[in-house]
């Protein structure tokens, strides 16, 4: 059978003929009738095509003693008219293969567009992440599927080592441990928290050396030059014995230099008082009133007491008791 029997065969319609119930000639119908479910221009446009031979239909024929080989246009660009004018055309709707096709700028654009998704798909052929999981996964790593208790488990703890590897391979400065924390004041501006830091240990330090000299201002000088003996004192115990007697002559100096008010055997001392006093002050050459803490007025007193009496009302207590405690003594005894 013909070709071009063929296509008229199964993808053509022929006109229908008309009764001739009067003699007026039939009104000719021009257009292509296509047998198609869906209209050309309408929808999709891409048609597949689930026969094996994908190849285009060609065609021979002979012109003198010379074999000519030719592809054949699809039916869409042959056809125009009716069927009666595709079946009178006399210009053979034949191309030479390997011919050149003219192409415009639609199909050139689509060609583009057909080249970058192939070569796309290639790359990503290419790249093992973007590969397709061959086995398919759940999100605890286990298999999906009928499996074993142990194999769940198997999967699961596999999982579990690669992220703990992984979490160990990265980078500190990806995690943001090393990474130090910004803080900024209402107006916007970085604060440097080190040397804010720095500066409130500073203060602290400062109000504490304060504080202690505050301290300190309110004891006396002898109270001060005594703890410093007694640091001195404590720092001389290293180099000295467990067991110290009598005639240690370092002792001995050191109580007969002690101040007693109370002192019965002070005026039999053979060594005079020096004229300063504990702090290195000069003292007062003349009489003074006593006081509890046998402190000495300074070399700058006038002689007049400033006092409020406390320390005369004190001793004059003190004596008035031991008189009356002698003269009940002396009372007794004559009884």
């Amino acid at each position: 059978m013909p070709l071009a029997d063929y296509l008229a065969k199964n993808y053509l319609t022929a006109d229908p003929v008309k009764k001739k119930s009067t003699k007026r000639k039939a009104r000719k119908e021009s257009g292509l009738i296509i047998t198609d479910d869906d209209a050309p221009g309408w929808g999709n446009e891409e048609v597949k095509d689930d026969d094996d031979d994908d190849g285009p239909l060609t065609g021979e024929y002979r012109i003198g003693n010379t074999l000519h080989t030719h592809q054949l246009m699809p039916y869409m660009h042959l056809v125009s008219g009716n069927s009666t004018e595709f079946r009178k055309s006399k210009k053979p709707a034949w191309q030479t293969v390997g011919a050149p096709t003219p192409q415009d700028s639609d199909q050139a654009a689509a060609d583009a567009i057909i080249t970058a998704s192939v070569a796309e798909q290639s790359h990503q052929a290419r790249d093992p992440e973007d590969a397709p999981a061959v086995v398919p996964l759940m999100e605890s790593g286990a298999h999906a599927g009928l499996q074993t208790a142990e194999q769940v488990t198997a999967a699961v703890n596999k999982k579990r080592a690669e992220e703990l590897r992984r979490f160990h391979e990265q980078d500190a400065s990806e995690l943001g441990h090393s990474t130090e924390t910004i803080y900024r004041d209402a107006s916007g501006r970085i604060i440097n928290v080190a040397m804010k830091r720095a500066e409130a240990r500073r203060r602290a330090a400062e109000e504490e050396a304060a504080a202690n000299a505050a301290v300190e201002a309110q004891k006396g000088a002898v109270q001060l030059a005594a703890r410093a003996q007694r640091r001195q004192d404590l720092a001389e115990a290293k180099l000295l014995p467990v067991a110290r007697y009598a005639d240690d002559e370092a002792l001995n100096d050191e109580l007969k230099s002690r101040e007693r008010w109370n002192d019965p055997a002070a005026a039999f001392l053979s060594s005079k008082k020096e004229g300063r006093s504990v702090t290195g002050k000069p003292l007062y050459g003349g009489p003074a009133a006593p006081n509890r803490y046998g402190i000495r007025p300074g070399h700058r007193w006038d002689g007049v007491d400033r006092g409020n009496g406390f320390e005369a009302e004190y001793f004059a207590a003190q004596n008035r008791r031991r008189n009356h405690s002698q003269l009940e003594y002396a009372w007794q005894m004559d009884e």
